[in-house]
């Protein structure tokens, strides 16, 4: 990997880490489930791009990366469901 990419895989974790400290700031002023959902699922994301930066072979098609990566949507997936649906 070159210079290059570890500074962009360094520039998305770290929005990846603003994203979820800015929505883990709006939960703790509303403490809408809807925030934390969001929060954790960006966190998760930016967690799964500095493991794959550091790693040995930092390529794309790992299933692992995948998992995580299904987690986190599943996790916004879940979020808007839960806000949505009928109370």
């Amino acid at each position: 990997m070159d210079s290059l990419n570890y500074t962009m895989m360094g520039a998305i974790a770290m929005a990846c880490f603003v994203i979820g400290t800015m929505f883990l700031r709006f939960w703790r002023q509303g403490r809408d489930r809807f925030f934390l959902l969001f929060a954790c699922s960006f966190y998760l994301e930016g967690v799964n791009r500095v493991v794959q930066t550091l790693s040995a072979a930092p390529n794309e098609g790992n299933l692992t990366r995948y998992g995580v990566r299904l987690v986190a949507f599943t996790l916004i997936l879940a979020a808007i469901i839960d806000k949505n649906r009928s109370r």
